[in-house]
């Protein structure tokens, strides 16, 4: 595979989509030790939703644009509103239909940025960024190695991401009440960040 296309994306979605909905319970159960234990509901519904989205799509641009609008529609609390910046952001830095690596990683990158104008959070906060942030980088720093490849080291660097949050000290969400009581529990967003990373690399054949 050598472009990214809407057909692409429905594809990575899906994967993702049918990932979190594996490990539903399980990110619940990391939530409830710092939260309040539905980020598994949550990021389900986020999910569900954007998928469903994404296969009524016909247009890479705008079919993002609607994912990011249908996330933010369901009422899960931040999870869906962050995801939908994400999402919004990622239409942003679209202006074709078939994407090449480097058009991939920046539409990524657009996403980010706009997903930061809504979060103050960044690397060492114990939440989803300390995933995705890292996960980004990695898109945009392996632009010349090929989608494959490319998704296949942002995977591995949002489970870095995420394992890096087991050791750290919450300063955003509930958890930041909890000081060091969180400290040995990873976080909820980071895994499903991964998850979904790992999900998209599945989708990207060489």
């Amino acid at each position: 595979m050598t472009q990214i296309t809407l057909a692409s994306i429905q594809s990575m979605f899906a994967a993702a989509l049918a990932a979190v909905t594996e490990s539903k319970d399980e990110l619940s159960a990391l939530d409830a030790a710092t939260g309040d234990g539905d980020h598994g509901t949550a990021i389900c519904q986020a999910l569900t939703a954007i998928s469903n989205s994404a296969q009524q799509g016909t247009e890479l641009k705008q079919s993002l644009n609607d994912m990011g609008f249908a996330a933010m529609m369901e009422s899960c609390g931040s999870t869906s509103t962050l995801i939908g910046a994400l999402l919004l952001g990622m239409s942003d830095g679209v202006d074709k239909e078939s994407l090449n690596p480097e058009e991939t990683a920046t539409m990524f990158a657009a996403g980010l940025t706009n997903l930061q104008q809504q979060t103050k959070a960044g690397i060492g906060g114990k939440t989803m960024m300390d995933a995705l942030i890292p996960a980004v980088t990695a898109l945009e720093e392996n632009t010349t190695s090929g989608l494959s490849t490319m998704f296949t080291t942002a995977a591995q660097a949002a489970e870095q991401g995420r394992d890096s949050t087991t050791d750290m000290i919450a300063t955003f969400g509930r958890a930041r009440n909890l000081g060091d009581r969180v400290i040995g529990h990873t976080d909820a967003g980071a895994t499903s960040i991964a998850l979904i990373f790992k999900a998209f690399s599945t989708t990207i054949t060489p």
